[in-house]
C-alpha cells in the first residue's frame, strides 16, 4: 500500500508551513492569544486565500473536496504552529456536520461561507456531567405553534464566543441517555434566550459556557433527521477526533526537534548534552513515539471517511488512545532533557505540551476510547454467532 502524499498534497503542505513560518512565529502568537477575540482576523483571512477553509468542504460548495489525508496534513501544520484559530470547531466540526446532514438548502447557503471564511460556526455537544457520552444529552427542543423550544446548557463550547452561528446537541424524545431521540439545531448567539461566558483555556484557547433558557428558533433550524442525529454527531465527532490526532503529531513533530536542538546547544563538561548516550536514547524513544503516533493517525485519516462505521470507530479510538499517551510521553520527556527551562512560559515548549495535554482529554481521555475499541472488538466477535444462531433457528 502506497502511503505517499501525492504531488498536491505535499504543495498543500508546503504553502502551509510557509505562510505560518513568516505569520505565525511564537511572539506573534502571544500576542494573539492576549488580544481581545483571541484569534487573528488576518490570519483568518490568510488561510482562506490558501484555500485551507475549503479542503473538507465538497467541491460543489466552493471547497476541494479533500479527504481525512488532506485534512491530515493541515490539522500537522496547524500543530505545529501551535495555531489557536478556530479552525477545528468552524471547519472541521460545522463544516462536516453541514456537509453529511444539512437539506439542500443548508449545504448552498452555509457551505460557502465556511469555504471563504466569512462565517465562523461553533459546535456544542459537551454538557455538564456528560462525561464524553455522545448519548448523554439533557438539553431539550420541544415544539410549540410549529417552532422550537429550547432550554438547557453547552460547556467547554470551543470558540463560541467567537461565532455566527452555533450548532448544538438537543433530545426531542426518547429515555433520557438514549441514543435515540436527539437531534441537531443551528441557533444564532443573538437569539433572545442564549447566554454565554467566554473564557481562555489553558493550552490558548478560547471557550465559553453557553445556556438556553427558552430560545425560539425555526423549523428550518433542524440539520438532518428528527431524533436521528446521533448517528451524524458520531461521524462528525469522530472526524474531530481524526483531526485533533494530526494536530497532536504536529505538536510533537515541534516538541522533538526544538529537543534535539537544544541537546546540540546545550553544554556541560565542555560538550554538547546531545553527545551523552543516556539522553541520545532518549531522543530516540521520542522519536519512535512520534513516529507511531504518525501512524495511528494515518490509519485514522484514512478510515475515518469509511461507511464502515465499526470499523471507523474502532481505528479512531485506537488512534486517539495511542496518540494521547505518545504525546504524553513526548511532552514529558521533553520537559525533563530541557531541565528547568521546560516549565518556563517564556519557552515554546510548555505550551505545546499543554495544547498536547488537552487534546488528550478532547472528545474522549484514553479510559474512553479504550472502552470504545473494546466494545467494537466484542461486537466484531459477537457478530458471526448471532449470524449462525440466526441461521440455526430458522432450520429448526
Amino acid at each position: 500500500m502506497d502511503f505517499s502524499y501525492s504531488e498536491e498534497q505535499l504543495l498543500l503542505r508546503d504553502a502551509i508551513d510557509k505562510f505560518l513560518q513568516k505569520n505565525y512565529a511564537f511572539e506573534q502568537r502571544r500576542e494573539i492569544i492576549r488580544s481581545r477575540e483571541g484569534m487573528s482576523a488576518t490570519v483568518w483571512e490568510g488561510f482562506a486565500s490558501l484555500g485551507l477553509h475549503g479542503v473538507p468542504i465538497p467541491e460543489a460548495f466552493g471547497g476541494f473536496g479533500g479527504g481525512g489525508v488532506d485534512v491530515m496534513l493541515v490539522m500537522e501544520a496547524l500543530g505545529r504552529a501551535l495555531v489557536v484559530e478556530p479552525y477545528l470547531s468552524s471547519v472541521i466540526m460545522a463544516g462536516y456536520t453541514i456537509a453529511l446532514g444539512g437539506s439542500d438548502a443548508q449545504r448552498s447557503i452555509l457551505l460557502p461561507r465556511i469555504a471563504d471564511g466569512s462565517m465562523k460556526f461553533a459546535f456544542g455537544h459537551s454538557e455538564p456531567g456528560s462525561r464524553y457520552e455522545l448519548n448523554r444529552v439533557r438539553t431539550t427542543a420541544r415544539q410549540e405553534g410549529g417552532m422550537w423550544i429550547i432550554d438547557g446548557a453547552k460547556s467547554v463550547m470551543m470558540h463560541g464566543g467567537l461565532a455566527d452561528l452555533l450548532i448544538i446537541s438537543a433530545r426531542t424524545s426518547g429515555e433520557a441517555d438514549s441514543p435515540e431521540g436527539i437531534s441537531l439545531f443551528f441557533v444564532n448567539p443573538a437569539e433572545q434566550g442564549v447566554m454565554g461566558r467566554e473564557y481562555p483555556t489553558y493550552d490558548g484557547m478560547r471557550a465559553a459556557e453557553v445556556t438556553f433558557d427558552n430560545v425560539t428558533i425555526s423549523p428550518e433550524s433542524i440539520i438532518g433527521v428528527l431524533d436521528g442525529g446521533y448517528a451524524l454527531l458520531e461521524a462528525v465527532t469522530e472526524r474531530g477526533i481524526a483531526a485533533v490526532c494530526a494536530e497532536a503529531v504536529g505538536c510533537m513533530d515541534a516538541v522533538k526537534d526544538a529537543t534535539l536542538e537544544y541537546l546540540k546547544t546545550r553544554q556541560q563538561f565542555g560538550v554538547p548534552i546531545g553527545k551523552f548516550q543516556a539522553l541520545q536514547h532518549r531522543l530516540v524513544d521520542m522519536l519512535i513515539q512520534t513516529e507511531q503516533a504518525r501512524s495511528m493517525a494515518m490509519l485514522a485519516a484514512v478510515k475515518v471517511d469509511s461507511p464502515d462505521v465499526a470499523e471507523r470507530r474502532r481505528c479512531v479510538a485506537a488512534a486517539k488512545e495511542l496518540i494521547g499517551r505518545a504525546g504524553r510521553y513526548v511532552g514529558q520527556q521533553a520537559i525533563q532533557l530541557h531541565g528547568g527551562m521546560g516549565m518556563t512560559d517564556e519557552l515554546p515548549l510548555g505550551h505545546y505540551v499543554k495544547r498536547l495535554t488537552a487534546i488528550e482529554t478532547l472528545f474522549g481521555d484514553g479510559d474512553m476510547q479504550l472502552d470504545r475499541f473494546a466494545a467494537t472488538q466484542v461486537a466484531a466477535a459477537q457478530a458471526p454467532l448471532r449470524k449462525a444462531a440466526k441461521k440455526w433457528k430458522n432450520l429448526v
